[in-house]
């Protein structure tokens, strides 16, 4: 096996390196760090469903439960010491309020014996009301620095979330465009784990100057993998 094809297929299985440090990422789009046992997710955007329908916009009121869901199973399966939240875990300031009883029991089951940490993000600023962790603007573990957005100054070693990219790319004719990681090696950003969340390409102007592009790679989330592709084979929209 080349030194070239066993990289591609390492990438392809979700291994990253960021700053050094190495990561899996997992279809889920959370991301592992076995070295640590640290497992971040970022924009769960719990209770969107709710915020929306006390504006009147009526949507299907399931997206905190899928989204606790999949977290639970990812939890489950790396049994993490440290869990990071990288912000805009709730739509707003008075979702862990809104939580249904039993949501908040899950939650809590969730957090319980393990070091968790809530980034503020821009949706919520402040700690969740009623909820165990520790509530940080960012969090520093050892070359890493997890914060909610991405800074234009300080690359290295950052994991953030805050701009939910997706990658669009075009094969035989068709198009196929997805939630993604996107990393150069210094930095990664994280796709939105919630249920009821968008996403921006990572070509568009939101993302500039974060990424050397001669490095830039996104690994798109496919139903049981991680797919890797350079960021020249990327295109808008």
């Amino acid at each position: 096996m080349t030194a070239a094809y066993r990289a591609r297929a390492m990438a392809d299985a979700g291994l990253v390196g960021i700053a050094g440090e190495c990561a899996l990422c997992h279809p889920s789009g959370a991301l592992w760090f076995p070295d640590l046992r640290l497992l971040a997710v970022s924009d769960l955007h719990l209770e969107k469903g709710s915020a929306l329908a006390r504006r009147g916009v009526l949507v299907p009121p399931y997206d905190t439960a899928t989204t606790l869901l999949r977290l639970q199973a990812v939890i489950a399966e790396y049994e993490p010491r440290i869990v990071v939240s990288l912000g805009d875990s709730f739509h707003d300031g008075w979702g862990a309020e809104r939580l249904a009883a039993p949501f908040r029991e899950k939650l809590e089951l969730l957090i319980a014996g393990r070091e968790w940490f809530w980034i503020a993000g821009n949706h919520d600023p402040d700690a969740p009301t009623g909820l165990p962790g520790d509530a940080v603007r960012e969090l520093a573990v050892g070359r890493l620095r997890f914060r909610h957005e991405p800074s234009l100054h300080e690359a290295e070693g950052e994991v953030a979330g805050h701009l939910h990219p997706c990658a669009r790319i075009v094969q035989r004719g068709r198009s196929i465009r997805r939630r993604c990681f996107a990393g150069d090696g210094r930095r990664m950003i994280m796709p939105a784990f919630g249920a009821y969340t968008g996403s921006l390409n990572v070509l568009e102007s939101a993302y500039h100057g974060l990424f050397d592009h001669g490095r830039l790679m996104a690994y798109l989330l496919g139903a049981h993998r991680i797919f890797a592709l350079p960021g020249s084979m990327l295109r808008p929209g």
